[in-house]
């Protein structure tokens, strides 16, 4: 049976009067998963993301390999289980400043026990490169600052850099391909099923937020619905 990564339990999130945006959401993320979340607007799907990568205030318990988030650090944890927003921040110089930055956190010279290990963290892996040039990313865009990005340009690169990074066994992806062609986001879509059946890959589940049903059935191997009272799962035969 494949393993258990995430274990979700009685999560709730309030908005800031108290209403619930969701509540008693019950779920588990298995290696090999393509989670697919789905519901109205409004219905928190965003959030829920969110909360599972330890950025909003909730009530409930997540659980990866069994910690708490605390348990292992905050920011060790999201270098494992990683947040993919949907439109990348309008950060501070270029992408290449960005993934150098961050890959020189501590939290990324750490074991899976959270222990911090010798040596320094990796420079900028080609393969990162090349991998956002098979979307159509020329190389000098590495180099341009955020700001002078397009949405689809950025989408792109923030995601070849969660991937790159090469350490998340899960990837929280908020709506990661709205911004692209349709045949773009089906080369990213093959890409990352792919990854996800790779024995060779860190890269173990997927969470997948996207408001497009034909997209959710291309990618998806479990659907979460949600709503404000918890959520309701469906589960296809057909592999990843």
């Amino acid at each position: 049976m494949p393993e258990t990564l995430l274990e979700v339990k009685d999560l709730e999130c309030r908005r800031p009067k108290g209403d619930p945006i969701f509540s008693h959401v019950n779920f588990s993320v298995r290696e090999g998963d393509i989670v697919v979340v789905q519901g109205k607007s409004g219905s928190g799907k965003s959030t829920i993301l969110k909360c599972l990568s330890h950025l909003n205030i909730y009530n409930g318990e997540i659980l990866y390999r069994g910690r708490t988030p605390k348990q292992y650090g905050v920011p060790f944890y999201r270098t494992r289980v990683l947040y993919v927003p949907q439109r990348a921040s309008l950060l501070p110089g270029t992408p290449r400043d960005f993934m150098n930055v961050v890959t020189s956190f501590g939290s990324y010279n750490k074991n899976n026990e959270g222990k911090l290990t010798k040596g320094k963290a990796p420079p900028i892996a080609p393969e990162t490169i090349e991998l956002a040039d098979s979307w159509g990313i020329d190389e000098e865009l590495w180099d341009r600052t955020w700001s002078n990005l397009s949405g689809g340009e950025m989408q792109r690169m923030a995601l070849a850099i969660a991937v790159g990074m090469k350490s998340a066994e899960i990837l929280l992806l908020d709506e990661p391909t709205s911004a692209l062609d349709p045949d773009t986001a089906s080369t990213v879509e093959d890409f990352l099923k792919s990854e996800i059946k790779s024995s060779q890959s860190n890269l173990k589940a997927l969470i997948w937020v996207t408001h497009s049903e034909e997209q959710g059935r291309r990618v998806g191997s479990r659907f979460v619905h949600l709503s404000s009272g918890g959520i309701q799962e469906e589960e296809v035969d057909s592999a990843v």
